[in-house]
């Protein structure tokens, strides 16, 4: 509906496109301003023109189109289009195009692939509460580009290669044996790791005996990569206890150190294409014309770097899917690394690095402190989600002990929380960890959403509800409550299109709170089951599309959705 009548407004404007009018198109917050509203400020400089002007022009121009657009009535006041929907062509359409396979969203992602690098934590280290956030970012993204047709390749860069490993090994022999490793698991190379970064702050010389491992890993000395093997070993069995709780899967696990032996290609063409120089002993790409530090290709030893290491991942990824787009979903302050690589891969004649996309979020903090590996200062994700868990499981036994599978509903519930909260806030802001916050079953969360499905499932079980959407009689939904619901459910697919577009997944979450609230005032002031038959069918049907839209966004957030609470 939306690009119908921004067609129509366009025909009337100069130098807009249809997307961008009917991005401007907004539902305004009181009922009286109409159904769509349209700023026309925005237009003021390009056409010369007061916004009244404007308003009323475009006013006058879309008379003559009311019928066809399904408009009973326009309104030019201040600077706002303001229109009015002609309520049961309007509940009709928008009931039928929610009937289309996919809930009426299109799918132009259709024959591309997008590569997905994300989660991607460092081996022999705990999962924290930071990996969760690329974790469940990259998840939701690439839920909501599969709804979108597109082929999506979810790749978890392990971090298993690098300069913690010789620091791990020297940490082991001095610290640590056999049996604690294999009784503590990676809460013991966790210690180790810790006290490495406490003491050589006191014995510089751990550092060198640190890099030299890393050397000899480089070789591919035996006693090295055995030590190397057992460590990632370790920590997969955490990494996977976590992935299997949270309900996320991946379609590739080659880490950093696969692409080891793909950097001497690399060089060799950099020096072939005349872009490697030499700087203290190390090979660099130049990136001063770009106000950039220079890209580090390989160490004055020769070892591969994490810039050449992603570098050859660029260009095997686009090699082995042709994607038409490569996101990596790692923290803000990796930008300038990113920036690095692209600017590198595009410096060697590549006319695809516009594909190339990194999308930054905040940081997490711990009470207002900054979480660190090396200082030990974190919250493990398995922690979070288990007592997100046994909260749930406690709120359950406290308001409903009868429920069937309490477990079951206890994990959804308790997991999609923390799911939420963190979906919810916009992925660029900084996040402080506040246990409270996080596990809130109030207001703007999870169990919200997940308490509002629960509830038009109760209601279609009570009433035996059989669709049938050949008998629905559209005139039965033109009530204010009604209308308002259908309006609300009209904006899914915006919702997600804006998610892909931004990569930004808190458009979907801010959205189904919309929608979870707009349903709970429908439900409170519709006497749905005690109305007459003609008219409780056609609710019952409005209950049954909201219902599966909820149940959609929640799938494109990551989080599983119960039937009863």
């Amino acid at each position: 509906m939306k690009t119908l009548i921004a067609e129509s407004i366009v025909k009337l404007l100069e130098g807009v496109s249809v997307e961008e009018v009917a991005d401007m198109l907004e539902t305004p917050p009181e009922e009286s301003m109409g159904d769509f509203a349209l700023p026309c400020f925005a237009f003021a400089k390009v056409l010369r023109k007061s916004p009244k002007i404007i308003a009323q022009e475009l006013a006058d121009g879309l008379t003559e189109k009311k019928a066809e657009l399904g408009i009973s009535r326009i309104e030019a006041l201040n600077g706002y289009l303001n229109l009015y929907m002609e309520r049961s062509g309007y509940v009709k359409a928008g009931m039928e195009k929610l009937a289309e396979e996919g809930f009426g969203v299109n799918k132009p992602g259709l024959g591309k692939t997008i590569c997905m690098d994300y989660s991607s934590p460092n081996i022999a280290k705990n999962f924290h509460v930071g990996h969760l956030r690329t974790t469940v970012i990259g998840n939701s993204l690439y839920k909501i580009f599969d709804k979108l047709g597109y082929k999506t390749v979810r790749i978890n860069h392990l971090g298993d290669w690098g300069t913690q490993f010789g620091k791990l090994i020297v940490a082991y022999k001095l610290w640590s044996s056999k049996e604690a490793v294999e009784e503590k698991g990676i809460e013991e190379l966790l210690r180790i790791y810790v006290k490495f970064n406490v003491e050589k702050d006191n014995n510089p010389s751990l550092v060198e005996e640190a890099r030299q491992w890393l050397v000899k890993m480089e070789k591919d000395d035996p006693e090295a990569l055995e030590y190397w093997e057992w460590f990632k070993e370790i920590s997969m069995v955490e990494f996977e206890r976590v992935y299997d709780m949270l309900g996320i899967s991946f379609d590739s696990y080659i880490g950093e150190s696969f692409y080891r032996s793909r950097v001497p290609a690399l060089v060799e063409e950099l020096k072939a294409k005349n872009l490697l120089q030499e700087s203290q002993g190390a090979n660099v790409v130049d990136l001063s014309d770009y106000d950039m530090p220079p890209c580090l290709i390989t160490k004055s030893d020769g070892a591969s770097i994490y810039h050449s290491r992603d570098m050859a991942a660029v260009l095997y990824r686009k090699e082995t899917y042709g994607f038409e787009k490569c996101l990596y979903v790692t923290g803000l302050e990796q930008t300038l690394h990113f920036k690095q690589v692209f600017k590198a891969i595009e410096l060697m004649g590549y006319d695809w690095t516009e594909g190339l996309v990194h999308i930054p979020y905040g940081l997490v903090s711990l009470d207002g402190a900054k979480l660190s590996t090396r200082g030990g200062n974190i919250i493990y994700a398995e922690d979070i989600l288990k007592e997100a868990v046994e909260r749930a499981m406690s709120a359950i036994l406290n308001k409903n002990p009868q429920l069937k599978d309490k477990e079951k509903v206890a994990h959804m519930v308790g997991v999609g929380a923390v799911i939420f909260h963190d979906l919810f806030n916009q992925r660029i802001k900084n996040i402080d960890f506040v246990w409270d916050e996080v596990l809130s079953f109030e207001g703007t969360s999870g169990p919200y959403v997940q308490y509002t499905y629960a509830r038009a499932k109760s209601i279609l079980r009570k009433a035996d509800y059989q669709k049938n959407a050949q008998q629905i009689a559209y005139e039965m939904l033109t009530d204010d409550y009604s209308f308002k619901l259908i309006k609300q459910l009209q904006g899914y697919e915006e919702a997600v299109n804006k998610a892909a577009e931004r990569y930004e997944p808190s458009v979907v979450a801010k959205y189904l709170i919309a929608l979870s609230t707009t349903f709970n005032k429908f439900y409170h002031e519709c006497p749905i089951l005690k109305a007459e038959e003609e008219e409780k069918q056609a609710k019952l049907y409005l209950v049954d599309m909201t219902q599966g839209i909820i149940k959609e966004c929640c799938e494109l957030l990551g989080m599983n959705c119960p039937e009863e609470m």
